[in-house]
Order: structure tokens, then C-alpha cells, then sequence
């Protein structure tokens, strides 16, 4: 028999569940869905520590294969763009799900984790190589820290993963929930295009004539966008599955979006 729960009203998460906010658990029959934007919201989640490992461990391989050059068709792309724009999925997921403030905590933990992939690589690079080892040429070729890359990419992730948390947080509040698609493609549009042109521009310029730049600043840019929206009905399907599964559907109301204000 169902009985009532005086906390629990019916709120705008019901486009996905049509119109039902409880959910079943072993240890609670009978659950309100969680949308308040609370700081420990993911504590008690089976899932979120796995989701906020898979997204570094993606930011951290792309930027790791971002050195060799890749040919699709008439594009020439970086391998980081094969594997990057997942990150931002997952981002959204994450946003989507548990909120920008739970967001927050990893995409400073994907930050942090950049740093470090770089300095051990600049590390191991510096210490020196016994004379019959001849992969040191090859190491500073694929692992190499080229300052002006690194600091692009870091910059560009940090930029661009707030900027795309942000509007997809906002988005959500604004459209009351509904239409998820255009919340997951809105803010890459944004995030995607503050990464590439901020990346590009600190890696490159003065390096590349203004008109190469600038198309390679449009083609990776269109490549990621594009990525997003192919990928869009899989994004569907995690983000209602996770929701359900978890009993959570963050709407920020109220919140502080300072990315550097902890909690």
C-alpha cells in the first residue's frame, strides 16, 4: 500500500518520469526524488563516483593523444578530438543530474589531474636517461611538454567545462526541465566554442597564419558540436536511467555559480 509523504510535491522532473516522483530503493520502498542543489548530493550516490572517474580518466587520455594528427575525410582533426567531447557528455550528465555545484567538485578534480598528467611528464622527461635507452628523442616527441600547449589546454578546459556547466544548469531552470536536447546541445554550442578558441589561440597564434587559425578553430569546433548532437539519444537514455536509479534530478535554484567557491 502507498502512503503519503508530506515533503514530497510534484515538481518539473516529471517530464521524465511521467508525472511520478517516487522511486523504489532497498532500503527506502518509498523515496522522494531529490531536487534540491545540496552540497553533499552526491554522497550517497552508487553511481556519481563512477561517472567523475570515468570523465577524468577521458580528459586526461584525450589530452594524452592530442599529439597525433588523425584524417577524416577532408578534416584534419588531433586525436584528443575523438575522445574529448566525451568528457563534455559526461559533464552534462553530471550537471543534468547532481547539479552545477556537485559538477564543480569534478571538474576541478579533472583540472587538478591535468596539472599533475603534465608536471610527471615534464618531470620524467628533465631526469636523465641511461646512455643505451635511445627513446628519449621519442618521448619528447609523443609526451613532451610544449609550455604553450599545456597552458592552452588547461585554460581551455577549465573556460570552456564551466561555461558549458553553467548554461546547462541555467537552461534547466529556465525550461522548467523540459527539453533536454536542447540543454545538452546549447551548452556544448557554448562550452565547445569558448575550449577550441581559446586553445587554439594560446597554442597557436603567431604560429599560423590569422585565416588557418581561424579554420582550424571552425573545423574543430563544428567537429565537436556535431559529435554532441550525434551522440545526443545515448545522453537521453543515461541521464533518465541515472535519474531513476538514483532518485536525484538537480534543479539550482539559489546557488552560488563562483567556480571557485568550494561546496
Amino acid at each position: 500500500m502507498l502512503t503519503a509523504v508530506n515533503t514530497v510535491r510534484p515538481g518539473p522532473e516529471a517530464e521524465f518520469y511521467d508525472g511520478k516522483i517516487l522511486t523504489e530503493g532497498k532500503s527506502h520502498p518509498l523515496r522522494p526524488m531529490e531536487t534540491e542543489p545540496r552540497a553533499d548530493i552526491a554522497q550517497n550516490s552508487k553511481y556519481f563516483l563512477y561517472i567523475a572517474i570515468f570523465f577524468v580518466t577521458v580528459l586526461v587520455v584525450s589530452n594524452t593523444v592530442a599529439v597525433k594528427l588523425l584524417q577524416i575525410g577532408p578534416l584534419v582533426l588531433s586525436g584528443a578530438t575523438l575522445i574529448f567531447p566525451i568528457s563534455y557528455i559526461f559533464g552534462d550528465i553530471l550537471t543534468e543530474v547532481y547539479g552545477y555545484r556537485a559538477s564543480r567538485k569534478i571538474i576541478w578534480s579533472g583540472f587538478t589531474a591535468l596539472i599533475f598528467m603534465s608536471f610527471i611528464y615534464w618531470l620524467v622527461q628533465m631526469l636523465p636517461a641511461p646512455a643505451f635507452w635511445e627513446g628519449q628523442g621519442a618521448y619528447e616527441t609523443i609526451l613532451g611538454s610544449v609550455p604553450r600547449i599545456v597552458l592552452g589546454s588547461i585554460v581551455a578546459y577549465f573556460a570552456g567545462e564551466f561555461s558549458n556547466s553553467y548554461v546547462l544548469s541555467r537552461m534547466k531552470v529556465r525550461m522548467n526541465g523540459k527539453h533536454l536536447w536542447a540543454r545538452t546541445i546549447g551548452s556544448t554550442v557554448v562550452g565547445e566554442g569558448v575550449d577550441s578558441a581559446i586553445f587554439a589561440t594560446i597554442a597557436f597564434a603567431g604560429t599560423l597564419p590569422v585565416n588557418a587559425l581561424l579554420s582550424l578553430i571552425i573545423s574543430i569546433y563544428l567537429f565537436k558540436v556535431a559529435y554532441e548532437v550525434a551522440i545526443t539519444p545515448l545522453t537521453y537514455v543515461i541521464v533518465n536511467k541515472l535519474k531513476k536509479a538514483e532518485g536525484v534530478d538537480v534543479y539550482d535554484k539559489n546557488i552560488s555559480y563562483n567556480p571557485f567557491k568550494s561546496g
